[in-house]
């Protein structure tokens, strides 16, 4: 089995945690610009028929279970 012979210097150590926090960083800044492009209707390559009409209560057009109100 490999094992280092060296410890990983700090430097090395911060420049590949910074690396991984900024492609989560970056992935959360698309999925959030996305949400907001189809929350606006501006969306283009999602949903296509978006541009055509808009989408007044975007919540109405999903096929969600309805929920029974107690009392």
């Amino acid at each position: 089995m490999a094992v280092p012979k060296k410890r990983t210097s700090r430097s090395k150590k911060r420049i590949r945690k910074n690396i991984w926090k900024k492609k989560g960083y970056l992935a959360a800044v698309k999925a959030f610009s996305l949400a907001k492009s189809i929350s606006t209707g501006n969306s283009k390559h999602l949903l296509p028929d978006a541009a055509k009409k808009p989408i007044n209560k975007p919540w109405k057009s999903l096929n969600l279970p309805r929920q029974k109100k107690n009392g």
